[in-house]
């Protein structure tokens, strides 16, 4: 089983607390399928409605990323990535992510426990049309590995 760094524990038991709508997408996702790679963060990607927003605001601000002017409005518009941390420890927030809508992939979600806190993860059929979407080499690599 993937052992989570303590950081990414602490994180997600913090959006998990505040209900935000969250899945986590990427290499970890990737891992979590059965083809683990490197990757120097976690991703992140969230629901641009102004009550997550807030909700992600709360929770940045408890885990302490106290960065003056963080406004919710960051959260609500497409295309935003909010880095926290650097890597290997680092957290990438994202607002948008191509091929796929999050309120679709959020009724799809797989919710598995790690480390003892659960974590909600793309669905494997959702995370292939966004990895087949995505255009970049390491993308398309992992399509293919997680359509093989």
């Amino acid at each position: 089983m993937i052992q989570l760094p303590k950081d990414f524990s602490e994180f997600l038991k913090l959006l998990n607390s505040k209900q935000v709508e969250y899945l986590v997408i990427g290499g970890w996702a990737v891992g979590f399928y059965g083809y683990p790679r490197a990757t120097g963060d976690m991703d992140i990607w969230v629901s641009r409605s102004e009550e997550n927003a807030s909700k992600i605001v709360e929770t940045m601000n408890e885990f302490g990323f106290n960065v003056p002017n963080l406004s919710p409005d960051l959260f609500t518009k497409e295309n935003q990535v909010t880095r926290l941390g650097v890597p290997p420890i680092r957290i990438e927030i994202l607002t948008t992510i191509s091929g796929v809508s999050f309120n679709e992939c959020f009724n799809n979600r797989q919710t598995v426990l790690m480390n003892e806190v659960n974590i909600n993860i793309i669905g494997l059929e959702d995370l292939r049309k966004n990895k087949a979407s995505a255009k970049r080499y390491k993308d398309l690599d992992d399509f293919e590995k997680l359509s093989g």
